[in-house]
């Protein structure tokens, strides 16, 4: 089984997993999963998704997903989690599997991650010449 078919089955059936629904515990399970593969999994997911906003960002993918998820929420990144619902929680679990299944595509894809590695790039390179960062 590959990685995009074994997350659609952790998506449609989360509880199988252990997972409860909760950001925190889908999240924990992606890190466990990639820190099983040594990194193979997640790598390049946090570039992937800056790239797909278009600025740059010191946040991990955690932080991303969940600011892209819940832009009402007030709060960055992590402190998001501590002001959440069970609805909220759910938008943002769905939406961290979305992304994931949308990233492994372009992992997946030589050329398709030598492109966004080049974007990433571009990016960064703007952000110093302009003394963004």
């Amino acid at each position: 089984m590959n990685d995009r078919k074994f997350f659609e089955g952790v998506r449609s059936r989360p509880g199988l997993y252990g997972l409860n629904g909760s950001y925190k515990s889908t999240f924990m399970f992606l890190i466990g999963f990639d820190e099983a593969r040594s990194g193979g999994l997640l790598r390049g997911f946090t570039e992937w998704l800056v790239v797909r906003k278009g600025e740059c960002s010191s946040f991990g993918w955690q932080a991303l997903v969940l600011d892209e998820a819940l832009p009402d929420v007030e709060s960055w990144g992590w402190n998001k989690l501590e002001k959440l619902n069970s609805q909220q929680e759910r938008k943002a679990v769905d939406l961290l599997l979305s992304l994931l299944l949308e990233f492994l595509a372009v992992r997946d894809d030589a050329m398709a991650l030598a492109h966004m590695y080049s974007q990433y790039y571009s990016l960064h390179a703007r952000a110093n010449d302009s003394g963004e960062e």
